[in-house]
């Protein structure tokens, strides 16, 4: 019975999709490019079924591809085009490389050994989360998998060891570590390209709307000063705003260095994973001299992973993650290019100039970038956010006279930030207020004011750091 309901449900989310879809194609404003509105329909119509979930984003990216070459709108050429970005394929190996640090054991052991080194106090257990969310950050492109796979379970483990249970005492440890998680994980997100596995969207969008290239160094770059301020900040404003009630973390301490001991020595596998995390970083922040590209870098790591044996190929196939966001990744960037080279967007860009005529380019981007970030309150997902909204900013932005990159890095930093809103903003969120130490409305508040925290942090010292950069 419950299986049937939950058919009827898939269904009629998908009649919903599709007729939406319908409505809005008959809808084309007067001046507004055929074929480039009726690609924006079935968008629109994919980007609803990331709000209404009727399938997961793979299958309906799929179903608005076909759509679009069924109904003659693009060949299939153009609708598989995607499939061709280098973009696409950076996070595909940057997933198979996420698979590795999680198979070796190496992001477990550098989240271990960062908690038995800090761990004394609750603070220091906090920076040690905050540590490893910032070393596993470069090369874990999954927030979830970092956040949720990775750190969720070891936070889980340190508070029931520090005598804090969901249903018992949550408030003693595991409400302000659990908070500390989540939000750690979304600054780190936000600090590079490869933090979260939508970033490349945002930087495609930069290419293609803005005319600006946001490489893996200039996105690093930009973070530097306000991501690193962030996350020196954050557990003391945590510690102010859910002080735990236990100040000795020693216990955790001792757990963390028990599972070192368990794991014994460093592994073949884990010191190769560990050289290979080394050459990524050092081969991004030097494209300068040697000019490879962030995706090539990419590919070079998962070479070295697979010809030095650290990971097997079959492992590397069997990793379901990095196969499904190609499928959606790939679609969703055929679908943005055929907005593109069908008019749309340059329609799009003029209709809105002459709606924002005589407006300050700078106070612009800041009010725009206000209304991306708590936009976020009426989304579940930070890829359909990203998705259905960071290039429309970047028009109307690009419109006004807003320095170009200013706009790049505020929408893509901001793209990650704003999660911190609610509860069921993403994925690794998610996971850490289900583990259950943290209250809704404690989330929701605590979330908020983290959000003020953020704006102070990024548009504070951001906004004078990139001056210096000479972004703007």
């Amino acid at each position: 019975m419950e299986e049937r309901t939950q058919a009827k449900r898939k269904w009629a989310k998908l009649i919903i999709c599709l007729v939406f879809g319908l409505l809005l194609s008959g809808l084309a404003p007067v001046g507004a490019p055929a074929v480039g509105w009726n690609v924006f329909s079935v968008f629109a119509s994919v980007l609803l079924s990331f709000v209404l979930r009727p399938l997961p984003m793979g299958p309906m990216v799929l179903l608005g591809l076909v759509c679009l070459s069924a109904s003659g709108t693009i060949p299939l050429s153009e609708a598989l085009a995607g499939y061709g970005d280098t973009t696409v394929w950076l996070v595909v190996a940057a997933f198979l490389v996420a698979g590795a640090v999680v198979r070796t054991e190496f992001g477990k052991r550098v989240a271990l050994t960062l908690v038995s080194a800090l761990g004394k106090s609750m603070l220091g257990l906090g920076y040690a989360i905050c540590g490893a969310e910032l070393l596993l950050g470069p090369v874990v492109p999954s927030n979830t998998a970092r956040g949720g796979g990775i750190m969720a379970p070891i936070v889980h483990s340190l508070s029931q060891a520090l005598g804090s249970r969901p249903d018992s005492e949550p408030q003693r440890a595991g409400s302000w570590l659990a908070l500390l998680g989540a939000h750690a994980n979304l600054i780190a997100a936000a600090m590079f390209l490869t933090g979260m596995a939508a970033n490349p969207l945002v930087a495609r969008a930069a290419d293609d709307v803005l005319g600006v290239e946001l490489s893996w160094g200039a996105w690093a770059l930009g973070a530097l000063v306000p991501g690193l301020a962030g996350m020196a900040l954050l557990p003391l404003v945590l510690f102010r705003l859910n002080p735990p009630q236990l100040v000795d973390a020693e216990p955790a301490r001792q757990k963390a260095r028990e599972e070192l001991k368990r794991m014994g020595k460093w592994s073949r596998n884990e010191k190769l994973m560990a050289f290979t995390f080394v050459v990524l970083i050092l081969l991004w922040t030097t494209k300068s001299v040697h000019g490879l590209g962030t995706s090539l870098v990419a590919w070079i790591g998962v070479c070295l992973l697979f010809l030095s044996g650290a990971e097997s190929w079959e492992d590397m196939t069997s990793n379901m993650r990095a196969w499904d966001t190609l499928i959606w990744l790939g679609g969703l960037l055929a679908m943005a290019n055929a907005l593109k080279n069908h008019g749309f967007i340059a329609w799009f860009s003029e209709s809105v100039s002459h709606a924002v005529t005589g407006f300050d380019g700078l106070a612009v981007i800041l009010i725009l970038a206000l209304i991306y970030f708590y936009s976020m309150y009426a989304f579940s997902m930070l890829t359909a956010h990203i998705s259905a909204m960071v290039a429309a900013f970047m028009v109307v932005a690009l419109a006004t006279g807003a320095p170009p990159m200013l706009t790049a890095v505020l929408l893509a930093y901001f793209s990650n930030l704003c999660a911190c809103t609610t509860n069921y903003s993403s994925g690794p969120v998610i996971i850490y207020f289900g583990l259950g130490y943290v209250p809704v409305q404690r989330w929701f508040t605590t979330g908020f004011l983290i959000s003020l925290f953020h704006l102070a942090i990024w548009l504070g010292l951001g906004l004078p750091w990139w001056k210096f950069l000479g972004w703007w």
